[in-house]
């Protein structure tokens, strides 16, 4: 007798290869079969498809079927398809290694030259091969081309200031050689936001203006009502943000729905790359629907059982209300570790429209000080239930660059160090209520700014102003709103803002650690620094502390080399620096995430690592191998 197992067996035996000739279709693709609209499994995957062996990673091989709902706070996070999707050319294995996925393989020689061969036979989510020909005109009709790229080429495709020679070496091969080693390329692939260097190019040819005929462009752009053929192509183009269903794909799932809508429909891709041990197609789950609603009632929705997967919109202070709710629904809630270097840290705007504040925020005592004054065990037992681990914004045990004395680095509750290290600055003089007095007279108000969209900022902060009370520091809360945070902090407007710490906490030595320097507009310790450095040293600042102006000169460094162990010398130069100066102050790290799912969804890890960096919150857990049970877990 011939069992299901046995069947299998059978199937598993005459791999093309690796592949089961006869392997089951998912169901929800029938009728597209019966139209004969879609060709059969074995001419829908590459020759070679992507095998993920589950049972080797623990995991249990799944079934077809099902429909996930999640709650979404607006239109713009449909992006949480792209990022816990993560389909990309090169990804991060779980322990962060680089490994192929789009393509079959890459090769890297001198940390220069990269040589990608695509898959024979992978298709687009329309049905169209995937070919050099997308990557060429990804570059030279997209990247090269000044109407769509005015600010250039992206920093992670330059190696000391150039862009590399692109070379078709035939239908499945292309090669990108720089001059110098180029370490952000690989990351850049691999991350949450990826670098676009492969688009659908029959499609988008239809936008074109070197492709399409002018006509045609000026009723494509009065269509979808744009006034610039270069907006109507950046417009359809859009792979992080999903909001063209007719743009093909090369994601788990497809999006369905155009907006506006207060609903958004993401369907299986049934050209998709991947299949399990048995030869199942994945993902498994036929359907993601993404419900839009008030991100100040997620929470209480996701626990009355109103979705199936949820973890963003959501915080380790709906824990207790989430385990209540298992007792009710069918769901389960576990917790992950957010890798942020602080899950919550204040950052002092060393560019600072004031010059006295600006002048006291320049030398290290004070931040020091500032660090020295909080007693982070309070807020950990208060706001975190002790499961939070006290520190400096650093980096976790989980990296291989950790150092317990960057973790302790100015960050114990210390008040009498902190008022030594606030007399030697010079402030010495008091008011009646114990206040300092700055050199000009004023009483030392410092004025911490929120986005507002947590209450968690404003209940720590409340417990903070206590704390530098004690060293004679008032503290002012004053919430903002997210979307003018970046520009007033730019302009000089906020002195002192409270967001997360280090982005990612949990850094191998070919990360870039420019988090840990003056890289980006949107680090609101360093604003105009971060945006001297990202323009090419065209607006913004340079910076002038020299412990600054040497984490820049490490970062430069560090992307001309290809050896890791200087890499990760460089690194540790960093983080001493970058602890020692007490450039943001952090509080605690290492919190916990809820991830909250259905009790019949099966696969999803006991425990995970969880932020944008590097993990892509769920995604290189591959949720395209979740799948639902019959049976609750």
């Amino acid at each position: 007798m011939i069992t299901r197992r046995t069947t299998l067996g059978l199937m598993a035996s005459a791999l093309l290869p690796g592949l089961a000739r006869a392997a089951p279709e998912p169901p929800f693709l029938r009728p597209y079969l019966r139209a004969q609209a879609l060709p059969d499994l074995k001419d829908r995957l590459p020759k070679n498809p992507r095998r993920i062996n589950l049972a080797a990673m623990g995991r249990q091989p799944g079934k077809y079927g099902g429909t996930v709902r999640m709650l979404i706070g607006s239109q713009k996070d449909i992006r949480m398809m792209t990022i816990n999707g993560y389909a990309r050319l090169v990804g991060y294995t779980e322990d962060l290694k680089f490994q192929p996925d789009i393509l079959e393989s890459f090769d890297v020689q001198e940390g220069r030259i990269f040589t990608f061969k695509i898959r024979d036979g992978h298709r687009w989510s329309n049905g169209s091969y995937l070919t050099s020909e997308d990557f060429r005109y990804t570059w030279e009709d997209v990247i090269l081309n000044k109407d769509l790229r005015k600010g250039g080429i992206q920093r992670e495709l330059l190696a000391n200031g150039e862009g590399p020679v692109f070379e078709v070496i035939d239908n499945l091969t292309v090669r990108y050689t720089w001059a110098t080693p180029n370490p952000d390329f690989l990351p850049g692939l691999a991350a949450a936001s990826p670098v676009v260097i492969l688009m659908p190019s029959a499609y988008m040819r239809h936008f074109h203006k070197k492709y399409q005929d002018d006509f045609r462009l000026s009723a494509l752009m009065k269509r979808y009502r744009v006034k610039k053929w270069a907006d109507l192509h950046i417009k359809m183009s859009r792979q992080y943000r999903p909001e063209n269903p007719e743009l093909p794909s090369l994601d788990p799932w497809i999006p369905r729905t155009a907006p506006p809508a207060e609903q958004f429909v993401f369907e299986r891709n049934p050209f998709f790359h991947r299949v399990d041990e048995n030869g199942l197609q994945l993902p498994y789950i036929d359907r993601f629907l993404l419900n839009i609603s008030s991100s100040e009632i997620i929470a209480a929705k996701t626990g009355a059982g109103e979705t199936d997967l949820q973890s963003t919109g959501v915080d380790f202070s709906d824990y207790a209300f989430f385990k209540d709710a298992e007792k009710r629904y069918p769901v389960k809630v576990k917790l992950w570790k957010r890798t942020q270097g602080s899950r919550l840290a204040l950052l002092p705007n060393l560019n600072c429209a004031d010059k006295v504040w600006r002048d006291l925020f320049w030398d290290k005592r004070v931040r020091r000080a500032l660090s020295l004054a909080i007693d982070r065990r309070e807020i950990n037992m208060v706001s975190f239930y002790g499961l939070a681990r006290e520190s400096s914004d650093t980096i976790l045990p989980e990296s291989p660059l950790f150092k317990p004395e960057y973790a302790s680095a100015w960050a114990s509750h210390d008040p009498d160090q902190a008022n030594a290290l606030l007399d030697e600055v010079g402030l010495t003089q008091r008011n009646g209520d114990g206040i300092r007095l700055l050199p000009d007279g004023r009483e030392a108000q410092i004025i911490v700014e929120t986005s507002g969209e947590s209450t968690l900022e404003t209940d720590v902060l409340e417990l903070i102003k206590d704390h530098w009370a004690k060293v004679g520091l008032a503290l002012f809360i004053k919430t903002s709103q997210r979307d003018v945070f970046s520009s007033r902090t730019m302009s000089g407007e906020i002195m002192m803002s409270m967001w997360s710490g280090l982005e990612n906490g949990v850094p191998t030595a070919d990360m870039n650690p420019g988090d840990l320097a003056p890289s980006r507009d949107d680090q609101f310790q360093w604003p105009s620094w971060g945006m001297y450095y990202l323009s090419i040293e065209q607006n913004g600042t340079a910076p002038e502390l020299p412990e600054a102006i040497r984490l820049i000169d490490l970062v430069k460094q560090w992307r001309k080399t290809a050896n890791t162990e200087e890499r990760t010398r460089i690194w540790h130069e960093m983080l001493e620096i970058y602890t020692q100066s007490v450039f943001s102050i952090g509080i605690v790290n290492a919190t916990l995430q809820p991830v909250m799912h259905s009790a019949y969804i099966r696969n999803i890890p006991q425990q995970g690592l969880y932020g944008f960096v590097p993990t892509c919150y769920l995604g290189v857990y591959m949720p395209d191998t979740f799948w639902y049970s019959e049976e609750v877990s």
